[in-house]
């Protein structure tokens, strides 16, 4: 078996692209900048109708912007901020999926690809690589390509699970030594503390979890150092989950499944997080059609799912990939996870969100802007949390939940809200 990479330069690695062509881009803190940003630099003049899919990427990819997007399409299974005004123009558009089924996509043929860029760690002595920490829709889309194109990169964490892959599978390969994308933690502000502190109230020893990137996700996990025999099962993770490791209150000893193991399907946060995982059995990197795989969630015990939302209207309608018409990230993993808390005994399904926005709108609304949509339903949703408190759906009927939902309100809009209740309800 073949044990060394095809390594060729940039320009001949590139040269395989075509017009027409379909291709798979890895992304989160993996995004392979190098090869992408110079396939757009070099080849845009005689190159078109190439059509890029990926979920989020990082950094800036120029083939969202002029004048290298005239060679470009954009298809997003979740848009991140570096594409979001081209998605939402006709250079691009959106594929609303939940995260569990993008692998099906490419393993039905349904989006079949061309091409997949990916970066990889340096290989082992046997000849193995690593997807590092964005294993999730990569591994699929390396498998069902017609060719793989790889960034190979010393900075890459080694890690543990699905995500190893043998030279044999990569078809050109170039050499970076390039740090991948950091995101460090943010100063949490007192109204996500007092968030982290109502969600982490409802938060039971021998939990299972599964939390986000954010301040709200931080400032959950800064509340739980007296909590006892914590699991991790999640979609991602970042930073915050590194003290309770350190300090035992995650063992994972509890879950049915994966015990004594962080299961993951990417990772992205500082160098401190990139370190801690490298080469680190603790750590297992998942497909996503496993780690978000409703069955599989439902089985670990106590299944606590923390999510966010951009609204949630007084029936308990949840829109978190839109704002209005304008599409703004992705149905990811919510659902997958709410529902796997859901069925899981003992689970709580959470969301948690600041009660209005920057500029002061509530995101405690009477209904979804127009064109918004709905990624969660109103029968899926149980807790919801602001900083003025929690309450649970669960079990409530619309004119009940509309009273509960307005009493974690903003305190400014309590009084719009209570109108628009009674005016829909009460009349």
């Amino acid at each position: 078996m073949q044990h060394s990479l095809n390594v060729v330069s940039i320009d001949e690695a590139i040269s395989i692209v075509n017009s027409g062509d379909r291709i798979f881009v890895q992304g989160a803190a993996m995004t392979p900048n190098t090869l992408v940003n110079a396939l757009c630099e070099k080849r845009y003049e005689e190159l078109e109708n190439v059509e890029i899919l990926s979920i989020h990427t990082e950094g800036e990819v120029k083939y969202a912007i002029p004048p290298y997007n005239q060679a470009f399409k954009i298809n997003s299974c979740f848009v991140g901020s570096n594409v979001r005004k081209a998605v939402n123009t006709n250079q691009g558009d959106y594929i609303p999926i939940f995260l569990s089924e993008i692998g099906l996509l490419f393993r039905r043929n349904i989006l079949p690809l061309n091409v997949a860029i990916v970066q990889v760690s340096p290989p082992d002595q046997h000849g193995f690589c690593s997807l590092g920490v964005s294993v999730d829709v990569t591994l699929p889309a390396i498998q069902m390509a017609q060719k793989v194109i790889a960034q190979v990169n010393p900075h890459i964490p080694r890690t543990h699970g699905d995500g190893i892959i043998h030279v044999s599978h990569i078809d050109y390969a170039i050499y970076v030594d390039e740090p991948i994308h950091i995101h460090n933690p943010k100063i949490l502000t007192e109204v996500d503390k007092r968030i982290g502190k109502h969600v982490a109230a409802l938060i039971e020893d021998g939990a299972t979890l599964q939390l986000g990137i954010g301040n709200i996700p931080n400032a959950v996990l800064a509340n739980l150092h007296n909590h006892k025999r914590l699991g991790i099962h999640t979609e991602l993770f970042s930073d915050g989950i590194l003290p309770l490791v350190e300090k035992g209150v995650i063992t994972g000893e509890e879950k049915e499944i994966d015990a004594w193991k962080i299961v993951t399907t990417f990772a992205e946060g500082s160098q401190k997080l990139y370190d801690f995982i490298d080469d680190n059995p603790l750590v297992l990197f998942k497909e996503a059609a496993y780690t978000n795989d409703t069955a599989i969630i439902r089985k670990n015990p106590k299944v606590t799912a923390i999510n966010s939302a951009i609204e949630i209207d007084l029936t308990g309608q949840i829109c978190a990939d839109s704002i209005g018409y304008q599409h703004f990230s992705g149905v990811g993993g919510q659902m997958d996870f709410i529902r796997g808390a859901c069925l899981s005994k003992g689970g709580k399904p959470i969301f948690a969100l600041t009660s209005q926005t920057k500029k002061g709108v509530s995101k405690i609304t009477s209904h979804l802007k127009e064109g918004a949509s709905v990624t969660t339903t109103r029968a899926h949703v149980n807790y919801v949390a602001t900083e003025y408190g929690v309450v649970s759906l669960f079990g409530k009927n619309l004119h009940q939940r509309a009273k509960a939902l307005i009493s974690i309100a903003h305190p400014d809009h309590r009084e719009s809200l209570s109108k628009a209740a009674y005016e829909r309800f009460e009349r």
